[in-house]
Parts: C-alpha cells; sequence; structure tokens
C-alpha cells in the first residue's frame, strides 16, 4: 500500500545573505516517514509557484512547522512592533487561506510552534507578541546555549482538559514537553477551542470546535526525538492513521470528543 503524501511547511532561509531557499527540519521529516508512516513532501511556501487548490488534491495531510519568522500582526489585525520580530509574508499567503481550506474540507492537518500560531490566526484568533513580558508568565523561549539535546530538552508540564480530545489521545492528563516559542495564544479563534495549558496558563493544545477531520496543533516540538517519546509518538500516529484514511478516500475522520 502506497503511503499517504504528507506536506511539510517550509519556511524560507537565506544562503550567504544572497541566495534564498525552502527548507524543514529534518526532524519534521523524519517524523512524518517513521512515526506517521507517509511520504514527506516539502511544501514551498511562494504564493506565486503554488495554488492552495493543488495542494489539497496532492497531499493527503499537512504539518505546520515551527519557524523563526511569525506571522505577521496585520493578519490579526494589529500593527507590527519590533517586539513582533521578523516575518515571513509568502508563508502567511499559503499557510492561512489552505488552513481555512483544510477545516472546511475535513482534512487532516498537525500545527506545531509557530503553526500552532497560525491556525488559530487562521481561525480569527490573537497572539501575544512576546509571552516572557507578560505578568507571571515564564521564559518559553529556547534555551540561547547548549546542544541541541539541550534545547529540546523536556522543560515543563501541558495540562489537558479531562475526558477531552487530547487527554483521550495521550491516555494522561498530565504530560511532560519541551518549550521553544516566544509568542502564544492571546485570544483563541471562535471555533479554537484551547484544550491544554502550561503552568503559567500559556495556551499549549488546540483543536478546532466542530471539524470534522484531524485538527490538533500543540505550541510545543512534537517532532523531537518523535519516535521514541511517549507524548510525540502517539500525536504523529493519530494524524498519520487520518492521513491514510483520507488517502484511502475514507475523508474525514471523527476526532475524539470530549466526554
Amino acid at each position: 500500500m502506497a503511503r499517504p503524501i504528507i506536506g511539510i511547511i517550509s519556511n524560507l532561509h537565506c544562503i550567504n545573505d544572497q541566495y534564498h531557499v525552502q527548507g524543514a527540519g529534518v526532524i519534521n521529516i523524519s517524523a512524518v516517514a517513521d512515526v506517521c508512516e507517509g511520504l514527506p513532501l516539502l511544501v514551498p511556501c511562494e504564493p506565486d509557484s503554488v495554488r492552495v487548490s493543488d495542494l489539497l488534491e496532492q497531499c493527503a495531510g499537512f504539518v505546520f512547522t515551527g519557524a523563526r519568522a511569525n506571522v505577521h500582526p496585520e493578519e490579526y489585525g494589529e500593527h507590527a512592533t519590533p517586539a513582533h520580530g521578523d516575518f515571513d509574508r509568502n508563508r502567511d499567503a499559503v499557510t492561512l487561506p489552505l488552513i481555512r481550506a483544510l477545516v472546511e474540507r475535513g482534512q487532516p492537518f498537525l500545527g506545531i510552534c509557530r503553526g500552532f500560531q497560525e491556525v488559530n490566526v487562521a481561525m480569527g484568533g490573537t497572539l501575544y507578541p512576546e509571552i516572557r513580558d507578560l505578568p507571571g508568565r515564564e521564559n518559553h523561549r529556547m534555551p540561547p546555549d547548549g546542544t541541541l539535546e539541550e534545547k529540546f530538552a523536556l522543560r515543563h508540564n501541558v495540562s489537558f482538559s479531562q475526558g477531552g480530545v487530547f487527554h483521550k489521545l495521550m491516555g494522561a492528563q498530565s504530560v511532560l514537553t519541551n518549550t521553544l516559542h516566544g509568542q502564544g495564544i492571546k485570544t483563541a479563534g471562535p471555533r479554537v477551542v484551547v484544550d491544554g495549558h502550561a503552568p503559567d496558563g500559556t495556551a499549549e493544545a488546540t483543536y478546532i470546535d466542530g471539524a470534522p477531520g484531524f485538527t490538533l496543533s500543540v505550541q510545543w516540538h512534537p517532532e523531537w526525538n518523535a519516535k521514541a517519546d511517549p507524548v510525540s509518538r502517539p500525536l504523529f500516529e493519530a494524524f498519520g492513521e487520518a492521513c491514510r484514511d483520507w488517502a484511502d478516500g475514507k475523508r474525514a475522520r471523527p476526532m475524539l470528543r470530549s466526554a
């Protein structure tokens, strides 16, 4: 049986300050290939080169990856400030309409870090530019020094709603995750259900209310050690199963619902 094609959203990089490339982390590719059992396909965020309609037909599902560039605040009705950091308007132009189309079609997707944030924006929500500047919040950013293992180390718990989608999927109401982000959800979109929080109240896990397909997103980075991590593996396995169902013509696979 052919593996389902799973699109991995790429990001813009500049080599030697001259040569622009679109790329995605190998750990994202490995998570899709090894845990989802899908065929990874890198999706360039170049709106003049790709069409959402084509992507929807070619891919069974999509991973909206993390990135250094943030969603532009104009997309949620605010002005850009230095605290908002760098932007990638081409990614915004591809991903935001793609997310809305996926929700409408019931086609599966998984949002990660920036992907988690852009799902919220696509669905009408807003973002804080810098979580660590808020009263009572902790610094969720990636440690500036150390090895990759140290930067992606598990750092805080995420607590899920009792009997909710993530509780059922994980088989636990609280799990330990890494944290490598600066921004976070300010107001959730009208259909965005926040199903998990960090100890300081930061939104960490969401799904789309009433959507017929797999619409889970997380603020942490489950692609790190995805094959062995007891939190990451069930997330990618469930996403892969939803993608296989879509590719097999079963279309929308209902998510586990809250009790």
